[in-house]
């Protein structure tokens, strides 16, 4: 069988002005990544007046339109790169669409249910706009070089950037819902803003990668074809198993910080600070823990830094729920930064591993179709990011948390209390090690010409 493998740059191609142009793209998908999980569900209950469940099934239900919205956005991008060489089409429709539909979620002109209706739609509109972006985009580090040492420093300048996009998402948004004002201007100013930054660091990309020669195939594969295609790549599914459930780990403990800040900590200001506390320390990691994996393995390094999370994770329990809000407040925010450490390796190493199995596949069968593997991992990724924020909402529900408006706060029971704390702690670190066996099965189904299995 004659293998089509993707094109790959010579190593001094990859100048620091492209990775550059490359990385930026990131700063854009860790502001919409991090935005709508750490702030929409706490805009929804306690600015727009939309019940807990209601809100949860808002923000569940559109991203999970992305689990079969993605993989055709990949099968369409390998139809383009086969048509034209490029991905540059849907990477600049993406780049225009999205920071719209991003502006409009948190421009409600309506409370209540009106309010859950917009939302959802926007959301919607939003989600399918960045899948447009992201898939053709995390596609291609796999045509950049054949090299897994490249791919993993083409990595590591994305995961750079996508931890700054990160930072400021979690950072800024939330001082800047505070300077406008709070409430529903507040979230407007801040998705305005957002926005706009948004389709800055977006059409830098789109338009500066079309040196990348992208050359799936030999032939395009309809949306059927590919999931045949691909349905035999055990190691991909491994690991996009492991990498959905950390993802949904990461994203039940954003959309808990809000609420542990002013319920738990005693203000809604701290959310900015235990945000800052737990993505900082990963800008400094991730290229610690490159230099590590080149040394004791990508996947040896990953599967520590899962069980470091699961454990700090554990320890948030009583130091958030310690007496005295000083003592409560300072624990916790140590803890989050020893997790920022882990969270590094969570990001930067799956997808380090990700074109591993895209090329170990082109030797399988043949057929390179990294949009196609991209968009399942898209797809995903953001099932898991969905879920996260849904099961903490159906939780906080059942606790008997009871939602309110700017101009009508309500005070929580114990039990809501007690639920808000176990979404931030116990559930992320219980799915954390629920990756584990995932990981395992990964290093298990690796191409037989890997010899290291911690490689």
């Amino acid at each position: 069988m004659t293998t089509a493998a993707p094109p790959s740059a010579a190593v001094d191609e990859l100048t620091r002005r492209r990775l550059f142009v490359y990385g930026l793209g990131s700063v854009g998908t860790g502001l919409f990544a991090t935005v709508p999980g750490l702030l929409l569900l706490y805009f929804m209950t306690d600015a727009l007046g939309v019940p807990a469940g209601v809100a949860g099934l808002v923000v569940a239900l559109p991203k999970a339109w992305d689990a079969f919205f993605n993989p055709m956005v990949g099968a369409a991008s390998d139809r383009e790169a086969v048509r034209t060489g490029r991905r540059t089409r849907l990477l600049v429709a993406g780049g225009l669409a999205l920071p719209a539909a991003f502006a409009a979620m948190f421009l409600s002109p309506m409370t209540g249910t009106g309010a859950a209706v917009w939302v959802s739609v926007t959301f919607v509109l939003a989600a399918s706009a960045f899948a447009l972006f992201q898939v053709p985009y995390v596609a291609l580090p796999t045509e950049m070089s054949a090299d897994p040492s490249v791919r993993t420093r083409i990595t590591v300048w994305r995961i750079v950037f996508l931890t700054l996009g990160i930072l400021a998402a979690g950072g800024a948004a939330p001082l800047v819902v505070d300077a406008a004002g709070g409430g529903r201007t507040g979230y407007g100013v801040m998705g305005l803003t957002a926005g706009l930054v948004i389709a800055a660091v977006m059409l830098v990309p789109a338009l500066g990668t079309r040196w990348v020669r992208s050359r799936p195939g030999p032939e395009p594969l309809g949306l059927v074809a590919a999931f045949r295609t691909a349905r035999g790549n055990r190691a991909f599914f491994a690991l996009l198993a492991s990498f959905v459930l950390q993802a949904a780990a990461v994203a039940i403990m954003l959309a808990a910080a809000p609420y542990v800040a002013t319920y738990r900590l005693g203000s809604y200001g701290l959310t900015s600070v235990l945000f800052v506390c737990l993505v900082a320390p990963s800008a400094v990691a991730v290229p610690l823990w490159a230099k590590a994996a080149g040394r004791w393995g990508r996947l040896r390094c990953l599967k520590v830094a899962t069980c470091g999370y699961a454990l700090g994770a554990t320890a948030l329990l009583p130091a958030a729920g310690a007496d005295g809000e000083t003592v409560a407040v300072a624990a916790t925010l140590a803890l989050c930064g020893l997790l920022g450490v882990c969270y590094a390796a969570l990001q930067v190493l799956p997808l380090a591993l990700l074109p591993d199995t895209v090329h170990a596949d082109a030797a399988r069968t043949g057929q390179v179709q990294s949009g196609a593997f991209t968009g399942l991992w898209t797809a995903g990724e953001t099932a898991g990011l969905a879920a996260g924020p849904g099961a903490y909402a159906i939780a906080l529900a059942a606790t008997g948390f009871a939602s309110s408006t700017l101009d009508h706060p309500v005070a929580q029971t114990a039990t809501a209390r007690t639920g808000i704390l176990l979404g931030f702690s116990l559930v992320p670190a219980l799915l954390m090690l629920l990756s584990l066996p995932a990981l395992r099965a990964y290093g298990r189904r690796r191409a037989p010409q890997e010899t290291d299995p911690n490689r």
